[in-house]
């Protein structure tokens, strides 16, 4: 795996049942895995998925003044317009395709495999789950929002693009393979550091190339999870890896 982007062996829940598919779900900023492993023990389990929590490594992040924390990539800003850590992405990218790829090695198909996310977590699985090439079930975006702006996935785009230690010279890379792969969005209504706009956002660029996007906004809730957000988790999972 690749070194530097992750620490450690990830948290794994085993399914209770029948191995019917598998869920990649990576933390946010300053997080482990151990925590969502536990939501994926309780609020959100299902007794035939599978779900893998890593660790990111840390990293000196600029957002917050250099000071080193558990991160996927370097984080500049928040807004439409920062800078982003590119390098970072694609390496983080190349770690959750990897992890899918073990997954798909041991057995479990690619349209019976999930990524996810929550803040940066759930902006690289987006990412890195629309640039997979093969079709997976589903992905995963929670409080989070939309990666590599200028290289909108499905899109043509001229690109250096890493997978598997190997890199694409081409001067165009295109992703179609997740143009309909559904996906599940949740924002909370109260969110201040990554305000609900900012999903909302998200949801309409994914929708310029794939349209099975469903966006649930919880009014009350802030930049964390909830009870219902998990459970609506466990339904979409129910819906598209574990039917």
């Amino acid at each position: 795996m690749s070194g530097g982007v992750s620490q450690g062996s990830p948290a794994v829940v085993k399914p209770r049942g029948e191995h019917k598919g598998t869920i990649i779900f990576l933390h946010g900023l300053g997080d482990q895995g151990h925590g969502w492993a536990d939501a994926f023990k309780t609020e959100a389990n299902h007794e035939n998925v599978k779900a893998i929590c890593p660790h990111s490594a840390d990293r000196a992040v600029t957002l917050n003044m250099g000071m080193r924390m558990p991160a996927w990539y370097d984080l500049y800003g928040l807004s439409a317009n920062s800078r982003e850590d590119d390098a970072g992405i694609q390496a983080a990218a190349q770690y959750v395709h990897q992890l899918i790829d073990a997954e798909i090695a041991a057995g479990i198909p690619a349209n019976r495999i999930a990524v996810g996310g929550f803040s940066m977590g759930g902006a690289l699985a987006i990412y890195a789950g629309l640039t997979y090439p093969q079709t997976l079930g589903g992905i995963v975006g929670l409080s989070s929002f939309f990666l590599q702006r200028d290289k909108l996935p499905g899109v043509s785009f001229s690109a250096v693009i890493p997978y598997k230690n190997k890199y694409s010279n081409c001067k165009f890379q295109r992703y179609t393979a997740n143009n309909a792969t559904p996906i599940f969005l949740g924002h909370g209504g109260q969110d201040q550091l990554v305000p609900v706009q900012i999903g909302q956002m998200s949801e309409q660029l994914i929708k310029k190339f794939n349209p099975n996007v469903q966006m649930h906004i919880y009014n009350s809730m802030q930049h964390s999870s909830c009870a219902e957000e998990m459970r609506d988790v466990r339904k979409f999972l129910s819906s598209t890896i574990a039917k």
